[in-house]
């Protein structure tokens, strides 16, 4: 008798599967055919269907946004002021108020006069103008504090103003011989080129940089110009010589450590300190640097996936120009790799954050207090060949906080570089006032008295500035000399 054959309509059924699978396969990839297709023809139709052509340099954002509307709407929310996070935001919020210690820091420096939390690229004019740092033009006694290096980073007229007049003679002009000439906030043609909108550096400073370092910016990957065209200014730099010519410290290295021996052998401070007569260092915005040092910047992300995640409309995808705090849209800025809930992943953020700022304010006093002595200690009849050992310490010292506190972003950027940073700091400023203890002893110095310094008005009262007086000096540039400046843009075509 024949025993029955259990497995005789396995080969069908084997068969079915496969031509099953395989019908599958070919629907998914007609679809994905068809979105693509689709994506390219929308990109095209992009390209094709432009309403302006756009050559050379076109520093008017809304000339961009006839072709690019979907970007520019993104951009045009950089003037939002509605983001407020557990330590910062994107509206006026007056720093040297808060922390008051820092008009000490800075005595001697403008930056005494004022220090507010940044906003949106929006205001990167109009900041600029009201800011008691560049001084009050047209008053009388008060010339510029700034030559034109200071807009370099402001405003897509930059580099228009910069092939006119040549570079080194636009870094050495005076800043109010420009006030006219930038007048477009930060924009389109800072990052883009306008033929083709590929990714473009737009500021000689970081091309020159990556060729002392030897480097050719031009060789560089899109993926990581998506960070340099934010390193062309969110990095450190300074003005070197009588023409302020804006140069990146990069000749030795990234690191804090690296840029303070370029400086220092280059015998380089930005001033001297009014109270402790320290020549100092000050730090801009090491962001870019210090994102190199953490977590994601050696995973090699770009600034852009975080502050520029993608919008997807249909079968077109585009970048979110509303540069603000990832906190602000965490679904699309970090949820995208991190399968954390967005409570959870804002808490790490917080947690970060308080830990470094524990550290920042325990330093700050510190630092302000080692300048503070020292002044006695001159008082006191102590030589500078005494001091030398001190000023070199709250030099090193401030320069730490500074790069730590300047950057935008540390505590999430770069959280374990930016704590052993402050840490360092910490310990130099300790160590002077350890050292100005035996200077005390040695001259016979009495116990110092430490001056009322909790307010901004009472610091700014002991470095000699009186806040009045500043405020109505701008408060006449605003209304005479600014608004002359609109009306002249205004009659050429700049805005």
């Amino acid at each position: 008798m024949t025993k029955p054959n259990s497995n005789k309509y396995g080969p069908w059924i084997i068969g079915l599967a496969i031509c099953a699978g395989t019908a599958i396969a070919v629907v998914i990839l007609a679809l994905l055919a068809a979105s693509v297709t689709v994506r390219r023809a929308e990109v095209a139709s992009i390209y094709n269907n432009r309403k302006v052509e756009i050559k050379g340099i076109q520093p008017k954002n809304e000339v961009f946004g006839q072709n690019y509307p979907r970007e520019y709407e993104t951009w045009k929310k950089t003037a939002n002021m509605d983001f407020k996070s557990k330590h910062l935001g994107n509206m006026p919020q007056d720093v040297l108020a808060e922390r008051p210690d820092m008009v000490i820091l800075w005595a001697g420096y403008a930056f005494a006069r004022d220090y507010s939390a940044p906003r949106g690229h929006f205001y990167s004019v109009a900041d600029m103008l009201t800011t008691w740092r560049v001084g009050s033009p047209g008053v009388e006694d008060q010339k510029d504090l700034q030559t034109a290096s200071c807009w370099t980073c402001k405003s897509p007229d930059v580099p228009r103003m910069m092939e006119q007049l040549g570079q080194e003679e636009f870094y050495k002009a005076p800043w109010s011989s420009l006030g006219a000439e930038i007048v477009n906030p930060i924009g389109c043609a800072d990052c883009h080129e306008p033929q083709t909108m590929d990714l473009t550096i737009t500021r000689p400073a970081l091309k020159e940089a990556f060729q002392r370092i030897g480097r050719d910016v031009n060789q560089t990957t899109i993926l990581e110009k998506r960070s340099l065209v934010c390193a062309q200014c969110h990095v450190e730099y300074y003005f070197k010589g009588d023409g302020k010519y804006v140069t990146f410290p990069w000749d030795k290295g990234f690191t804090v450590e690296a840029m303070e021996a370029y400086y220092d052998e280059n015998d380089f401070s930005d001033w001297t300190h009014a109270v402790s007569k320290t020549p100092m260092i000050k730090a801009q915005h090491p962001d870019w640097e210090l994102f190199q040092l953490g977590p994601h910047g050696q995973k090699k992300l770009s600034c852009a996936d975080c502050h520029m995640p993608y919008i997807s409309e249909g079968g077109l995808k585009y970048s979110d120009h509303h540069l603000v705090s990832p906190l602000s849209k965490v679904a699309t800025a970090c949820q995208v790799c991190h399968r954390d809930s967005e409570e959870t992943l804002i808490k790490f953020v917080y947690e970060r954050q308080d830990k470094l700022l524990e550290t920042r304010n325990l330093l700050e006093p510190e630092l302000a207090k080692a300048h503070i002595l020292t002044k006695m200690a001159m008082e006191g009849g102590a030589t500078d060949e005494e001091l030398a050992p001190v000023r070199a310490l709250i030099r090193q010292g401030q320069w730490r906080w500074d790069f730590a506190v300047a950057s935008h972003g540390a505590p999430f950027h770069a959280p374990v570089e930016t704590q052993r940073i402050l840490a360092h700091g910490l310990e130099k400023a300790l160590r002077a006032q350890i050292l100005l203890k035996d200077v005390f002893s040695e001259h016979g110095i009495e116990e110092a008295v430490m001056p009322d310094i909790s307010t901004k008005e009472k610091a700014q009262k002991y470095i000699g500035l009186d806040p009045k007086v500043l405020a109505s000096q701008k408060a006449v540039f605003l209304e005479t000399v600014a608004p002359k400046w609109l009306e002249e843009a205004k009659a050429n075509g700049r805005i």
